[in-house]
């Protein structure tokens, strides 16, 4: 330590800390090395080094565990659709992170009454089925299965929404989206959501029903997404 700086010693290593942290030297998920270690690394007293620890405990990036010792935590994304129209991928490119959308299933199914009922048509119409696991950084952040009523979108299968954005294909076709109700629930991940998302099965997941609606509120998809509880956080804004 420079005997000269004035800066107080725990502020010094908090802020070291957090710059290997940021760095990617101390990875997330990983451990950082052991109080004792950052006594010597440091040269400074134990409790020193517990009050920088805190600090970023506090501030959300370090994690302490029960015999195990202390991590680095994963960031949480903070998503803000519940309070915009916005596209994932626009949202994840307006937050320095690079997106990527997996399909998994495009195909025709026949609706059931949940979706019927959401997409204002008849049990058993035609609907696409479109299936999409959604990444930030090549991590996976949300499966998302979405509906949409054949009859009003013909040839959609064309789409390759790999690549293309929905909301700009429907705004195409005459049906921009313009207004969007959400509901929200947190289940337990199962088998194969846990497998898609790489969570562990029983995690908690925030479960989302979307219904998106045109002109004259016409309702043109119905989306069930299931994000990763423990990098995804979300941001409501209510106005008076």
């Amino acid at each position: 330590m420079n005997p000269i700086n004035k800066t107080p010693r725990h502020l010094i290593i908090q802020q070291d800390l957090l710059k290997k942290i940021q760095s990617g030297q101390y990875p997330q998920g990983q451990l950082i090395p052991k109080e004792c270690e950052l006594t010597d690394i440091y040269q400074v007293s134990r409790p020193t080094v517990r009050q920088a620890i805190q600090h970023l405990v506090n501030e959300g990036y370090l994690e302490r565990r029960k015999r195990r010792g202390t991590i680095v935590k994963q960031q949480k994304i903070n998503q803000e659709f519940t309070h915009i129209i916005e596209s994932y991928d626009s949202e994840m490119n307006r937050k320095g992170l690079q997106p990527k959308t997996q399909v998994l299933t495009f195909k025709i199914d026949k609706a059931t009454c949940e979706i019927a009922t959401n997409l204002q048509i008849d049990e058993n119409d035609e609907v696409y089925k479109l299936v999409r696991l959604r990444y930030a950084e090549n991590k996976p952040i949300v499966l998302v299965t979405t509906y949409l009523p054949v009859a009003r979108l013909p040839n959609f299968l064309d789409h390759d929404f790999t690549q293309e954005k929905l909301y700009s294909a429907l705004e195409k076709m005459n049906y921009p989206i313009l207004q969007i109700r959400r509901k929200l629930e947190v289940i337990k991940a199962d088998e194969t959501t846990s497998d898609l998302l790489d969570i562990e099965e029983g995690d908690p997941i925030f479960y989302f029903h979307s219904t998106a609606f045109s002109q004259e509120r016409l309702a043109i998809e119905y989306s069930i997404s299931k994000y990763r509880g423990d990098i995804n956080s979300f941001i409501f804004e209510l106005n008076h």
